[in-house]
């Protein structure tokens, strides 16, 4: 049986592509097709993987500004000759999923989310933009909205990676999804034997993490908050934070996982689809405190793994970030751990090799 992986690109270390990487685990001689490819921004072990890049390689720009490329991506998927494979795996957040299958080739589609821009952050996206940008992302968006739907048909089966990415997909695609939750890889993220007196952010900065929403807060809180990750985000947000804020960039595993350790609780003031970050936090024994919408809400026990806050405003954060200075000593260090242990590596690969057996077992009885 011969089995393909398509992933968008593989630019930087994500959590889609350490779910790619699970999922290139149980079929290590499957080859990976990706738009772009950007070796030294990747760890060692994609490096043994074979990785195919599409055209879109070959424009100078496009390792990293791959995302202004998104008009030609729909065609770039859709060049893949995926001919000889029995079954194809698309790791999608935006057009992986449009490749073209044979009709007797399974096409599985593990989606972390439709596609955010087109979809449901698309009014926010496109509000800080100027009147002209603005009407051609419109006409632009009007025919990716209409492919992406269309695309949606190709798949067979769909996997997401939340409950919350489920109804997202069931709305927007109308179709069903199995559930399997993202792999974090608990064994390397463990409790430490100390606390110090800071939060800790661990994201890429950009707009939609909401990571300038933290600085406002801590900067009126006055506690000190780490900031791990870079992004086009960066200047601003270290230009608007005093001095009890912290920037350590971009960070090894070992050194963000030191952090993890130490740190008094993690904040987490964005809406995700699944949120990896917040599950290594608490694998390391600490509370979160985050926005109460999204994939959060199934990953934290509020009052007991974390503290959730409702509105994404300076106020609100404010106040849970004090909920957790007050009340500290009611968050058990190895309960938090042991709840985390739930969205293992090896529960991951159990889970989707399940799945995988039953659908080609119907697929090849249709």
């Amino acid at each position: 049986m011969k089995v393909a992986i398509v992933h968008e690109w593989l630019a930087g270390l994500g959590g889609s592509e350490k779910v790619m990487k699970a999922i290139h685990d149980i079929f290590p001689e499957a080859p990976v097709y990706t738009f772009v490819y950007n070796e030294k921004n990747m760890p060692d072990e994609y490096k043994s993987m074979d990785i195919r890049t599409s055209y879109l390689q070959k424009i100078p720009f496009a390792k990293q500004k791959y995302q202004l490329l998104l008009n030609f991506m729909p065609t770039a998927v859709e060049q893949y000759d995926l001919s000889e494979y029995d079954v194809v795996i698309s790791s999608s957040t935006c057009c992986a999923k449009g490749v073209l299958t044979k009709s007797n080739t399974l096409h599985i589609c593990y989606c972390h989310t439709p596609m955010r821009y087109a979809w449901d952050l698309y009014h926010e996206y496109i509000a800080d933009k100027n009147k002209l940008l603005r009407m051609y992302i419109a006409y632009s968006m009007n025919r990716i909205r209409i492919w992406d739907r269309i695309s949606a048909d190709r798949v067979d089966y769909f996997i997401a990676n939340s409950k919350y990415v489920a109804n997202r997909i069931e709305k927007t695609y109308r179709r069903n999804s199995k559930v399997i939750y993202p792999p974090v890889d608990v064994d390397f993220y463990t409790p430490g034997n100390e606390t110090e007196d800071f939060y800790l952010i661990v994201s890429r900065l950009v707009s939609y993490k909401k990571v300038e929403l933290a600085i406002e807060a801590f900067n009126e809180l006055g506690l000190t908050l780490i900031i791990i990750g870079g992004g086009p985000e960066y200047k601003k947000c270290k230009s608007i934070a005093k001095d009890n804020i912290i920037f350590k960039g971009k960070l090894s595993n070992e050194e963000v996982r030191d952090y993890y350790r130490r740190c008094k609780a993690f904040v987490f003031p964005g809406e995700e689809d699944f949120g990896i970050t917040p599950v290594e936090a608490q694998s390391c024994g600490k509370p979160v405190i985050a926005f109460g919408k999204g994939g959060t809400l199934e990953t934290i026990i509020d009052g007991k793994t974390g503290v959730f806050f409702y509105s994404q405003d300076v106020k609100s954060l404010k106040e849970a970030v004090l909920k957790v200075e007050s009340d500290y000593d009611i968050f058990d260090k190895q309960y938090i751990r042991e709840h985390a242990s739930k969205y293992s590596i090896n529960r991951f690969k159990a889970e989707f090799i399940e799945f995988f057996n039953q659908k080609l077992k119907e697929f090849n009885e249709k």
